[in-house]
């Protein structure tokens, strides 16, 4: 009569949050280590990410209080969204100019001063015609980035649907 609660919705939150922090450090290892720079709009993406991978583990931790955790799922795919304009306006738009100095993406990084709170993370080091010439098995890293948005989007769907 009653069914028991789903435990998919919790371990979709976990893998969503070992997703983000997972992509982030593939992209600080990039950086740090292959030399790859990024542009206002990487950084952005990655604080994204951070923030998905936030709230994920927050909705994961209240996994037993059913509106928290929807909420949490909800603010997820919201932040999912947001990465995804971030990437394909990153590679439609933005990787077509020189300079993306003073765009949407480094006017919310200087307004939230993340670059002065975590250089090693936040600091922009590239403009968006040079980071569009990075490659990972043969896509932009922008891509990459886009695809991780929408399967994190997908399974947080799939998950707010769960009972």
């Amino acid at each position: 009569m009653f069914a028991p609660p789903s435990k998919w919705p919790a371990r979709a939150l976990a893998a969503m949050a070992v997703a983000s922090f997972a992509a982030v450090a593939a992209a600080l290892v990039a950086q740090h280590q292959f030399g790859v720079k990024p542009c206002p709009w990487c950084v952005l993406q990655r604080g994204i990410f951070l923030l998905i991978g936030a709230v994920s583990l927050l909705g994961w931790l209240v996994q037993a209080r059913r509106p928290l955790r929807q909420g949490a799922l909800v603010v997820v795919l919201a932040l999912c969204a947001a990465g995804l304009t971030a990437a394909v306006f990153q590679h439609e738009v933005a990787s077509q100019t020189a300079s993306c100095a003073m765009g949407l993406a480094d006017k919310i990084l200087t307004a939230l001063n993340l670059e002065e709170l975590w250089p090693p993370v936040f600091m922009v080091t590239a403009g968006c015609a040079e980071a569009a010439a990075y490659r990972l098995v043969g896509l932009p890293y922008e891509v990459w980035s886009g695809l991780l948005f929408v399967a994190m989007g997908a399974v947080g769907l799939v998950a707010l649907n769960k009972r």
